[in-house]
């Protein structure tokens, strides 16, 4: 969910304590989200509690000048993607269907053209009441999305429908609204990222210039869509997506052990790595010194395992691999080659030389390669082209 802004708009009721739980959720999934609280909801829970769970200041006034250029309920109005109200009391509910905007929070309703899902929580008394539920019919005329409320037991000790719907339910209504499917739900998806480091001596060793940014965006991109996603990675400065569970590795022999360990229980692996191919045959104990009737070290390597390749050995009836081909010359038959020779269901191929599409940049133009067919892309982001990689992925998981 990188890239897209939850505003949450948090009201005066004791279920604004089930708003913190739903920020937290979000966050984990990798949404931004930006807190407005009514000054009654202030009064439930502290909005330090909603600055530290977003690790964004939490807007209550509407006169704050922080950014005295920049009118903040509009900026926020539009950044959001979505705004969800929860819980939506019968006071904002009643307001912003008459079109008062009085508040931080119901002004930026007003400004809003993001869309809108309100999860009511109040008295079950006050929710039957003919103007509330005019007021909601009235909002949902317009397009206001509304889930909930639940049947269960309230504030007063009654056992009624007012219960504010449980933050795990109300995320798959975002997802659903957003847009967002969860269609690698229950799947596995092993991804491994980045370069591999050969030590030489201590303080020495044999790398590239791998980033991972690509393989960390494939496995941003599956979580996304609802797969568990285990990103085996060599030494990268980039965080970790939400939602992935990271093997950390240094060696091309670490990756593979790690790779040959967690391909059985997955359905799929994307082996997106720029793992070293030889590493030197022996490792000095202590840093090799410079001599003074020595102008030059020979050093002997050996090769190491295609990590792929192995895979492509171990791979199953059902099982998807997708193997990456970084060529300099030569890209389409070398692909055509290691398809054959991996194992694998599609090669994505990229010349690294061309501009955008070589090691430690944000963007990528890359060839999809099977046996039947050769795409090629265009010049796109590196998460661009791995949303195109998982769709590929997906159709083959449906064969």
């Amino acid at each position: 969910m990188d890239g897209k802004c939850v505003v949450l708009g948090v009201t005066g009721g004791i279920a604004a304590y089930k708003s913190a739980e739903l920020v937290s959720r979000l966050k984990r999934e990798g949404f931004t989200v930006h807190v407005i609280m009514t000054r009654n909801a202030t009064k439930f829970i502290a909005p330090l509690t909603f600055e530290t769970l977003s690790g964004n200041p939490v807007t209550t006034d509407t006169f704050r000048r922080d950014k005295p250029w920049e009118m903040e309920h509009v900026a926020l109005a539009k950044l959001a993607d979505i705004l969800v109200i929860a819980p939506a009391t019968a006071s904002i509910i009643g307001k912003v269907a008459c079109g008062i905007a009085d508040d931080m929070l119901s002004t930026t309703f007003m400004a809003t053209a993001a869309p809108v899902l309100m999860a009511p929580a109040m008295n079950n008394i006050m929710y039957q009441s003919a103007a509330v539920q005019h007021n909601i019919a009235t909002l949902k005329s317009r397009g206001v999305h509304f889930i909930g409320p639940e049947h269960g037991r309230l504030a007063c000790g009654d056992e009624a429908i007012g219960r504010m719907t449980e933050a795990a339910d109300i995320l798959p209504a975002i997802h659903a609204i957003l847009g967002i499917s969860k269609t690698l739900e229950g799947k596995k998806v092993l991804v491994t990222a980045g370069p591999t480091r050969e030590p030489i001596d201590p303080v020495r060793d044999i790398t590239n210039r791998s980033s991972g940014k690509m393989g960390y965006a494939l496995a941003n991109e599956a979580a996304r869509r609802g797969a568990e996603v285990i990103l085996i990675t060599g030494p990268v400065s980039i965080p970790v997506p939400n939602c992935v569970q990271a093997v950390e590795v240094s060696t091309t022999m670490e990756m593979l052990d790690a790779a040959v360990s967690h391909f059985p229980a997955c359905d799929v692996a994307i082996m997106a790595a720029a793992p070293a191919d030889f590493r030197p045959e022996v490792v000095a104990d202590q840093k090799i010194k410079k001599t003074t009737d020595a102008n030059s070290l020979t050093l002997r390597l050996t090769q190491n395992p295609d990590i792929a390749a192995k895979l492509g050995t171990m791979k199953k009836p059902g099982q998807v691999l997708i193997a990456f081909a970084a060529e300099t010359e030569n890209m389409t038959e070398n692909s055509h080659a290691k398809l054959r020779k991996k194992n694998a269901d599609f090669v994505v191929a990229n010349n690294v030389t061309e501009p955008g599409a070589g090691f430690d940049v944000d963007t990528n133009r890359v060839t999809i390669i099977s046996a039947d067919e050769s795409d090629v892309l265009p010049l796109m982001s590196k998460a661009e082209v791995a949303r195109e990689i998982m769709n590929r992925v997906e159709r083959l998981l449906k064969r």
